[in-house]
Parts: C-alpha cells; sequence; structure tokens
C-alpha cells in the first residue's frame, strides 16, 4: 500500500476537509481517502462508456421523453 503526502494545500480546502470530516465523524486523513478512492473508480468510466452500442438515440429526444413523464404525473 502506498502513503500519500500532499502539499501546498490551501487553507480554504483543508478546513473544507476537516469540517466534512467532522460531520461524518471520520478523522480528515479517512474521509480524504474515501474521497481519492470514489474519484480513483470514475479513471475508467470513459472506457466503459466507449464500450456501451451506439443507440442512435439523441438527447433531446430523451429530454423530451423525460419531460413527458414528468407531466404525465
Amino acid at each position: 500500500m502506498k502513503t500519500l503526502y500532499l502539499r501546498n494545500v490551501p487553507d480554504e480546502v483543508s478546513a473544507g476537509l476537516a469540517a466534512l470530516a467532522a460531520r461524518e465523524g471520520l478523522t480528515v486523513s479517512a474521509f480524504a481517502l474515501r474521497e481519492l478512492s470514489h474519484a480513483a473508480r470514475r479513471a475508467g468510466n470513459h472506457a466503459l462508456l466507449g464500450d456501451l452500442p451506439d443507440l442512435d438515440v439523441s438527447a433531446k429526444d430523451v429530454i423530451a421523453d423525460v419531460e413527458a413523464g414528468r407531466a404525465a404525473r
């Protein structure tokens, strides 16, 4: 397992991380590790999306269908 050191972390970032960690009852290190783990999992998303078939459906059509579904409620 690697050790990661971060340098030049702005005070406002450090304070924000400390506040978020405290809210969840975690240390800053545990909170940062969890958030970095989530970010690292996204590294392969572009490959995953690239492997999906092209269904030739436009974003405009998807939005129209979503709006129609919401209006039907």
